[in-house]
């Protein structure tokens, strides 16, 4: 970076074009969407995201329920919400679309290609206090298993309806749909994520003949596929598990009502 760069304030640049709009919007998006969750987290109430056969994905899986005991530990202001949040939001606030949206919207590092950014005498990258993102691969197993295990459980609960003489029916509604769309977004998300690309098809120098690489090469092969469009799956799932939330709480206040399709 030359001297007069280096010298210059934050956001110096030569550009004509508007580059301020996307970590504008950016910064907007990621406000919206983390502020949500966190208020549905902390918010608690109603119902703790149950209603009826739906549980929203802030509170699943549901861990108080499944251990009561727990709960007497828990200070009055303690949601069930944050036993969770930690694993899927972990995941996502180490995720490597993430960190290079909020680093250049909220750090500012740089905000924009050729636009100056904050800088930093003695910047160690990701070896200083950031160095906790390189755990994302840990939080990536558990991010799997919530969304091969604990939602897809959660739309199967969805799809039976408790009779008024007692047991249950099978059936379909728009809560149902929500809850599977919101998995489906974040599968896409997680399967197409960089660690988990690595995971299926990294370490090798060149996929081999052999059964269990040819194997290898074809999962590798779909979750690049994926991979190419993370940018994409990151926001639509962040917006899907917003509105799924959002969903099961407006029906469980009574100011939606969960149509029943049959």
């Amino acid at each position: 970076m030359p001297d007069t760069m280096a010298k210059a304030s934050v956001g110096t640049t030569e550009r004509q074009d508007a580059w301020w709009l996307g970590p504008a919007l950016t910064i907007l998006g990621l406000g919206i969407g983390f502020g949500y969750l966190t208020w549905a987290a902390f918010l608690g109430d109603p119902q703790h995201g149950f209603h009826q056969n739906l549980l929203s994905p802030v509170y699943s899986p549901p861990v108080a329920e499944w251990f009561p005991w727990i709960k007497n530990l828990m200070p009055v202001w303690f949601s069930p919400a944050l036993l969770i949040l930690w694993a899927p939001g972990g995941f996502r606030g180490t995720c490597y679309y993430y960190r290079k949206a909020y680093y250049r919207s909220a750090f500012l590092t740089p905000p924009a290609c050729g636009v100056q950014g904050i800088p930093f005498k003695n910047y160690l990258g990701e070896r200083g206090i950031f160095v906790i993102q390189n755990i994302h691969r840990y939080f990536m197993y558990l991010a799997v298993v919530f969304i091969l295990v604990f939602l897809p459980m959660d739309v199967l609960h969805a799809l039976f309806f408790q009779k008024p003489g007692g047991g249950a029916e099978f059936g379909l509604s728009v809560g149902t749909l929500v809850l599977l769309l919101n998995n489906t977004l974040l599968g896409l998300y997680t399967l197409g994520c960089h660690s988990f690309r690595h995971l299926v098809g990294g370490k090798l120098d060149s996929f081999s003949i052999r059964t269990d690489q040819k194997l290898r090469y074809f999962l590798w092969k779909y979750v690049s596929k994926l991979n190419e469009h993370h940018m994409l799956w990151a926001w639509c799932s962040l917006a899907g598990v917003c509105f799924a939330d959002l969903y099961v709480r407006l029906c469980a206040s009574g100011i939606w009502n969960n149509a029943r399709l049959f």
